[in-house]
């Protein structure tokens, strides 16, 4: 054996290697199944060694656990007919009820919970922590909306779902339940006035309808702008003075057939729409998601696809309401802007290339109609040349009074330029914009719309003098306002009437006074008569 090297004894060699294999030995025979004859005292002997183990607690541990056992199934439940049980009930072991979900309100006890039972093998499974009651997962909302994102985000941390507030108890009589329609608002006897002066083919009326803030003047009660847009038309038709509205939202995106005819359908008779057609075909620029121009628009006065995309629907939809197809054009690029001449080339054929128009069939009914009607956003397109296009074509002009167009006035001298000395169409007009204004800056004054805020007589007088003027010659006026024309569209709509009504008086008592002047001849002076007897 070398030297230096400590020898090793086999001993603590072998030691170690019999320990585990001993171990092995009493694992394996703890493990081993026991004989068939052998396990049920094995399970007997286990439990009462068990109890024998806890037979030194206390006498009131030891009784409430005897009688835990004398309770319990093999699986831990309560039976109905324990010696426990009283009542009525408890002879009758037959019906089981329903297990009660444990939560961390219910839970039991750490002493009251019962003992696990043990196996056919003599092993006791672990007892499980409790956990707080959550909300099964299949029964979670696929999305979360704003409304329960709270409720959600409290379900996900464990807590149980948040129950809605208590109403409280109604006091008195309990309210009527609101109807599923819109309540129009009572009409004062004033706007009924008004109302009668009005000719039938004089037709006023807003940019759209689902405005809250019109409460107690169009509407009835308090309703959500939702639904305001699907279900308050039909109270909007109701209202003595509106006979029309402008539906705006076919510019952003056509409409299909069904669109068009639920809106008639809410509507009396009489009532007129005015269409605006999809900026698809009358805006030239594709924008971005904040309105810049990205790049050329392939669409632009693109009469096929106007035609299938906006005028055989609408006038399938709205039938004889139908008023007024509109097409509104942006300002359009600065090259077109540049060299009018072009774009009044391209809309000349574009125009030629639109169905015709159906005719009216009822008797008395000429010139009401359904027509087309060009509105621009540009000032330096309005040219003679322009005006003649639209006439050429049977096309009215419409006029738009918006910030970048000039006043009414001189739009009004298009119009005479178009039908000469006496209107020879009808009269379309959009109010959408108080002049000196943007969009945003006159919706943020003038919300919630339920009062006038800026008034523009000016422009109200001359809109008044042209409908009347156009009424008395027995051509239809369409005219509809805008919230941010003064502040509320229908309050403007009122005026309007009124002084439309006052123009028509005034016209009328100078259209009698005249008839009254050539009725009556002129009494000669003597010297004239004595010259003329003379000559005979």
């Amino acid at each position: 054996m070398p030297q230096g090297r400590p020898q090793r004894d086999n001993a603590a060699v072998v030691a170690p290697v019999y320990v585990r294999e001993a171990a092995l030995k009493q694992a394996a025979a703890r493990f081993a199944a026991p004989p068939a004859h052998q396990r049920v005292p094995l399970l007997r002997l286990t439990r009462a060694a068990s109890l024998h183990d806890r037979h030194q607690d206390a006498t009131a541990r030891r009784n409430r656990m005897n009688e835990r056992d004398d309770g319990h199934d093999l699986f831990g439940d309560m039976t109905l007919g324990s010696a426990n049980d009283s009542g009525p009930d408890a002879a009758h072991p037959a019906v089981r009820p329903a297990a009660r979900p444990v939560t961390r309100h219910n839970a039991p006890k750490a002493e009251d919970r019962a003992e696990p039972q043990p196996d056919l093998f003599g092993f006791s499974a672990p007892v499980p922590a409790p956990r707080a009651a959550t909300q099964s997962a299949s029964r979670r909302p696929a999305r979360a909306t704003h409304d329960d994102d709270a409720e959600i985000e409290a379900r996900d941390e464990g807590e149980p779902r948040p129950k809605p507030p208590k109403k409280p108890a109604p006091s008195g009589d309990a309210p009527k339940r609101r109807g599923r329609g819109v309540l129009p608002a009572v009409a004062t006897q004033d706007t009924l006035d008004v109302a009668a002066a009005l000719p039938a083919s004089v037709r006023l009326g807003t940019s759209s309808w689902s405005f809250p803030g019109w409460r107690g003047i169009v509407y009835g009660e308090d309703y959500s702008q939702s639904k305001l847009a699907r279900d308050g038309l039909s109270a909007y038709g109701a209202h003595p003075l509106l006979r029309s509205v402008s539906i705006d939202r076919s510019f952003y995106a056509p409409l299909t057939v069904t669109d068009y005819l639920r809106y008639a359908q809410q509507v009396p008779d009489h009532f007129r729409f005015i269409v605006k057609a999809p900026a698809l075909v009358t805006d030239a620029s594709v924008r971005g998601e904040r309105g810049e121009p990205v790049s050329a628009n392939p669409c632009f006065l693109n009469a096929e696809l106007a035609a299938r995309e906006f005028v055989e629907p609408c006038l399938a939809g709205l039938g004889s309401k139908a008023g007024a197809l509109v097409f509104q054009f942006p300002p359009l690029p600065d090259q077109l802007v540049a060299d009018p001449a072009a774009f009044v080339e391209r809309l000349t054929a574009f125009l030629a290339a639109l169905p015709p128009l159906p005719k009216p069939t009822e008797p008395g009914a000429a010139g009401d109609g359904p027509c087309y009607a060009i509105e621009i956003r540009d000032a330096i397109l309005l040219t003679p040349r322009f005006v003649r296009t639209l006439r050429a074509a049977g096309v009215r002009y419409c006029v738009g009074l918006h910030a970048r167009m000039p006043d009414p006035l001189r739009q009004a001298a298009a119009l005479a330029l178009m039908d000469g000395e006496a209107p020879s169409g009808p009269l379309i007009v959009r109010w959408s914009l108080h002049s000196g204004f943007k969009y945003e800056q006159a919706k943020a004054r003038y919300e919630p719309f339920d009062k006038l805020v800026d008034e523009d007589p000016h422009t109200r007088v001359t809109l008044a003098e042209l409908a009347a003027r156009y009424a008395m010659a027995g051509q239809p006026v369409l005219i509809t306002t805008n919230n941010k024309a003064e502040g509320s569209a229908p309050l403007t709509c009122a005026k309007l009437a009124r002084a439309i009504a006052d123009e028509m008086e005034r016209l009328r008592g100078e259209m009698a006074l005249d008839a009254a002047r050539d009725a009556t001849p002129d009494e000669a002076s003597p010297g004239v008569q004595e010259e003329e007897h003379n000559e005979d």
